[in-house]
């Protein structure tokens, strides 16, 4: 049976508007984290680009408060921990299925999204703090959204209670959390190379404000930027959407 990693606080509670949004408030109350912040229920969830996140009875809602204390400007790294332990997880619940990432920070099974992550952060009194969302579908999905999507139970699986998933993540969570802060970008690339969805094929990259860019999709580089071989040059996109 997984334990509940050493170090890391949880609060669970029955209904919150977005456990994003309380991380910020145990942030501004000066929480030292880390702690993971879990809710049965959203009345304000919200995905990447302010999009509303529908977590659904029954599924994963989770942020985990951290308090980084490294440059600012790896920050970022930490989006693609967070897919390796949330890939980790689902698999170890469905370890029959194709679990990959897709770029920057999604969890698909069978090509069909199932897990999505938002990190947001900010600074306070107390210095920097990060909130890492992470929603698992476990018994249902969201209908109607760009990117198709799927859930454990639609799989054939019996979903696990968001408790007992959050145990397994928060535990992935901190094996690659150490992993990295211990030798670096490096080890946590490859890992994630090698679950990586749509690696060498053509895909279209979606910048903000909608600019499109479509290529070959040859990796990720040093910092996690996105590199996009388009013929007579190589593209790096370091923020937007994968489209297959």
């Amino acid at each position: 049976m997984i334990a509940w990693p050493q170090g890391y606080d949880r609060v669970r509670y029955q209904e919150l508007d977005s456990t994003n949004t309380h991380a910020r408030r145990l942030a501004e109350k000066g929480a030292p984290g880390p702690v993971w912040i879990s809710a049965a229920r959203q009345t304000a969830g919200r995905g990447r680009r302010g999009r509303p996140w529908h977590s659904g009875e029954g599924n994963l809602a989770a942020t985990l408060l951290l308090r980084p204390t490294m440059q600012a400007a790896i920050i970022g790294q930490i989006s693609f921990v967070a897919a390796l332990a949330a890939a980790e997880a689902v698999a170890d619940f469905a370890p029959s299925v194709s679990i990959t990432v897709k770029w920057p920070n999604d969890v698909l099974a069978e090509g069909k999204k199932l897990a999505g992550i938002l990190l947001e952060g900010g600074t306070d009194p107390m210095g920097s703090w990060l909130a890492i969302g992470i929603g698992i579908n476990l018994a249902s999905f969201p209908d109607g959204i760009e990117f198709p999507a799927t859930s454990l139970a639609q799989l054939g699986f019996a979903p696990p209670s968001s408790q007992e998933a959050l145990t397994v993540l928060a535990a992935r969570f901190a094996h690659w959390y150490d992993a990295w802060m211990k030798d670096g970008f490096a080890i946590v690339r490859a890992a994630w190379l090698a679950r990586a969805s749509g690696l060498g094929m053509p895909i279209r990259a979606r910048l903000a404000g909608d600019e499109t860019f479509s290529g070959v999709f040859e990796g990720i580089d040093d910092a996690g930027a996105l590199l996009l071989n388009q013929g007579a040059s190589m593209r790096v996109i370091t923020a937007g959407e994968v489209f297959f």
